[in-house]
């Protein structure tokens, strides 16, 4: 999934740096903070939980955009709004569905306070 998802995205100019599990996407949020980031909850080591924890806990990261990506259906998605996410997306999507959320995420129209 991480493939098809940066394959769209590259495709639409964006520059993506991939991190296959908690402790390499914080080491990498650190080096150079994102202006978004997607974030599986079910990623090996630190938790897709803990990164967004440490994300939103730290003020530096206060404009790291954070879209949650989650094969597990809509019952997390309070809790992920809660912990701080923009976006709850779930999987499978389109290229077009995902487009659309990085676009309105990116442009402060998040589902967080909705």
């Amino acid at each position: 999934m991480r493939e098809a998802m940066r394959l769209v995205l590259e495709g639409e100019g964006f520059a993506i740096e991939e991190a296959a599990d908690g402790e390499t996407a914080l080491a990498a949020i650190h080096a150079s903070p994102p202006d978004l980031l997607f974030l599986d909850l079910n990623i090996p080591g630190t938790s897709g939980t803990g990164v967004l924890e440490a994300v939103r806990a730290d003020p530096a990261f206060a404009d790291v955009r954070v879209i949650v990506v989650t094969a597990a259906g809509e019952e997390g998605r309070a809790e992920a709004l809660r912990l701080g996410a923009d976006e709850y997306f779930t999987k499978p999507f389109s290229p077009t569905a995902l487009l659309r959320t990085v676009e309105r995420v990116l442009a402060g129209g998040a589902t967080q306070g909705a």
